[in-house]
């Protein structure tokens, strides 16, 4: 992204810099709706699917922040290890998720800053990214939880189908409100 159109953001992360107000707001803001949206619509889902897609509406906000505000690879650890402090609240495995959000936030700032780099990021790129993003975050907590209890074939059986499905949720969810949230922000790419 040039030094210009960085400029015309009113969100953004210096490279330099720690994360500005305006983005540790809108990273506050996404993560509070992400809460309320997984105790109500993502138990919801959750019951409707019969489990199969459990919404991480934490993990989609963490990645529409990153889409708008660009942090760096260390600011975007920083925004994954905010979201991991948050999920905290809700999860039944505690301190997993520090790993598995901690690498997937700076993996969705490498995918974003790598798109960014053509002009605008897509809707399609930020499907593509949050995809990604959700996976990974996933598998790292799979990994990490069948490390803890053991049964693998068991929990990978379980978990992998739940995971993919909840990934493709979480693009589509962050392509459809990636550009409105950009438009009301009014920022430029």
């Amino acid at each position: 992204m040039s030094e210009n159109t960085q400029q015309a953001r009113t969100v953004s992360a210096k490279s330099t810099d720690a994360l500005d107000l305006k983005a540790l707001v809108l990273l506050a803001i996404l993560l509070a709706a992400g809460f309320i949206l997984n105790f109500t619509l993502g138990k919801a889902i959750s019951t409707m699917s019969g489990g199969m897609i459990s919404p991480e509406f934490i993990i989609s906000a963490f990645c529409i922040t990153i889409l708008v505000v660009r942090p760096n690879i260390p600011q975007a650890l920083v925004i994954g290890l905010i979201s991991a402090a948050v999920i905290q609240l809700t999860t039944t495995s505690p301190f997993i998720d520090f790993a598995a959000e901690g690498v997937s936030a700076m993996l969705m700032a490498g995918i974003v800053s790598a798109a960014a780099k053509k002009g605008s990021v897509s809707p399609v790129a930020a499907a593509v990214a949050t995809f990604a993003t959700t996976a990974v975050s996933g598998v790292i907590f799979m990994v990490i939880k069948i490390a803890m209890v053991g049964a693998a074939e068991q929990l990978a059986a379980a978990m992998l189908p739940v995971i993919m499905l909840t990934a493709v949720f979480n693009a589509i969810l962050v392509a459809a409100l990636y550009v409105p949230i950009k438009k009301a922000l009014k920022l430029n790419d």
